[in-house]
């Protein structure tokens, strides 16, 4: 596996030097901040990225008003106790998105999420809790324990919330291959132990956040 350093340098190569480079690359938030944010905005973050999923992210942000006004601001308790009856008329509601499947599961991840709020005090500390090195864990916990998150779409909600996270992109794995880390799918347990360990090594190498470990081996192929 080829040491961070080389793969840091040709992305500052291909971005056109360190400071483009660094300009492009995003910063997680702390745990601490984590921590303080409102379970009723990590209830709206999560199912706004279970609508963006096979959807343009413009259509979906252009609707989320009508979304949060439709939920109650995403209440945990509120959506919690929304009944079927409640939830097909949301479904056939035109200023919302008409998909029946994610409009329930926006109480499916409410209750999910309560449970979580009962044994963890809130969702966010939960998640600020969550150990980086051992984030593909997280990202199947999620899978397991809420709707809809398959896919690219757990890790993609850490990455709107803020929690570091690196996101198997097409890009990242063609460089993961490159780089001689990772090659071939990225879909089973032991695959995803082995990416975990390379971005692990990476990290304590570079002292970076997985995040930008992420970009940089994205941008750092043609």
């Amino acid at each position: 596996m080829t040491e961070f350093s080389v793969i840091e340098m040709m992305a500052r190569e291909r971005m056109g030097g360190r400071d483009a480079l660094e300009s492009r690359l995003i910063r997680p938030e702390p745990p601490e901040s984590l921590a303080m944010i409102g379970d009723d905005r990590y209830l709206s973050v999560m199912n706004r990225r279970v609508f963006r999923a096979g959807l343009t992210h413009k259509l979906v942000d252009a609707r989320w008003p009508a979304f949060e006004a439709a939920f109650a601001d995403f209440d945990i308790a509120s959506v919690a106790a929304l009944d079927d009856t409640a939830l097909l008329r949301l479904a056939r509601d035109e200023t919302l998105i008409r998909h029946r499947k994610k409009i329930f599961a926006v109480r499916d991840n409410a209750i999910a999420m309560q449970a979580l709020i009962e044994e963890f005090g809130s969702f966010g500390f939960w998640l600020a809790e969550w150990p980086e090195d051992e984030i593909v864990d997280l990202w199947q916990t999620l899978r397991r324990r809420f709707s809809q998150l398959g896919g690219n779409s757990a890790p993609a909600f850490l990455r709107m919330c803020g929690k570091d996270t690196f996101l198997l992109t097409d890009w990242v794995l063609s460089a993961l291959a490159y780089w001689g880390a990772h090659e071939g799918r990225a879909t089973s347990k032991t695959a995803l132990a082995s990416i975990q360990h390379a971005f692990n090594d990476w990290q304590r190498a570079c002292d970076r956040p997985l995040c930008q470990i992420s970009q940089i081996l994205a941008f750092s192929i043609d």
